[in-house]
């Protein structure tokens, strides 16, 4: 289980996931598994333009693997090629390879976009069956994770992801910001929060990581937890696929969807079945 996949078509974008993901795997002592996914030729296709990409492909990958395979001495660095759509052939390789993180690079999207086709790291986000971190183009930022943003909202689900953030907070040594995020001035949904919020600091105390608890009043979701990350100079936001949700969050599209494609910061997914378990579970 202990392996990551990244999404690699050699941009800059991608590459930074990479480099992001290297030293993920540095800390938690994982193998890495670098995958181009190519797109399925016609008979058409190939008698037009016979040139075979994948060869290309082998030979960067070769050139990349043994310039950093050194940084990552007791574990593996391999490559796969794969041919479809490259949300499916990610997530499927993701499933095949039994992998415990996707991480992808996305280059984000307007809201016309996001709302109605979705991009390949939101496509990504949805099929995975493990944790997917995502990085927008452009993000340059401290690697080696140190701060990490922990929302809660008043859904069920908020507590769910803290098994997975707590493995590799401790795996960094990195600190935990709880965020208790007040989206209603209903005093017993804030005391839900609050409840959670504890729950969740006791879990980290228990696991032996640092961690501090702050509260916001929401009207966005995505905006206060984006906001909160770099207010605090975070360099991880792990937030649950599935999060509270009203009118306008159902035209806008959903919160999680919004984080991974407007947030500056990389940002964890995860499905309510991701959770790993550390000793306890919510």
């Amino acid at each position: 289980m202990n392996k990551i996949v990244v999404a690699i078509d050699f941009s800059e974008c991608s590459i930074n996931a990479f480099f992001h993901a290297l030293s993920i795997a540095q800390k938690c002592h994982s193998d890495l598994l670098l995958v181009w996914v190519g797109k399925a030729l016609s008979e058409k296709d190939k008698f037009e333009d016979p040139k075979d990409p994948s060869k290309e492909v082998s030979v960067q990958f070769e050139e990349l693997i043994a310039k950093y395979k050194p940084e990552l001495p007791n574990n593996k660095i391999e490559y796969k090629i794969r041919t479809g759509k490259v949300y499916k052939e990610i997530a499927d390789e993701a499933r095949e390879s039994n992998a415990m993180l996707v991480v992808t690079g996305t280059h984000g999207a307007t809201v016309f976009v996001e709302f109605w086709i979705g991009s390949n790291a939101n496509r990504i986000v949805s099929l995975s069956p493990c944790p997917v971190i995502t990085i927008r183009g452009g993000i340059d930022i401290q690697r080696s994770l140190s701060k990490i943003v922990f929302p809660i909202d008043s859904s069920l689900e908020t507590r769910q992801k803290a098994n997975f953030t707590a493995y590799l907070a401790k795996q960094h040594e990195a600190e935990v910001y709880i965020l208790s995020l007040y989206t209603t001035k209903v005093k017993a949904m804030r005391q839900n929060v609050d409840l959670y919020a504890d729950q969740v600091a006791s879990y980290m105390e228990e696991m032996g990581i640092k961690y501090n608890i702050q509260s916001v009043v929401a009207d966005n979701i995505a905006d206060a937890m984006i906001d909160y990350a770099k207010k605090v100079d975070a360099n991880l936001i792990s937030m649950m696929t599935q999060q509270e949700t009203n009118t306008a969050n159902l035209w806008m599209g959903s919160y999680a969807q919004q984080t991974v494609n407007r947030s500056p910061i990389p940002v964890l997914s995860i499905h309510p079945m991701n959770t790993l378990t550390a000793g306890t579970s919510f």
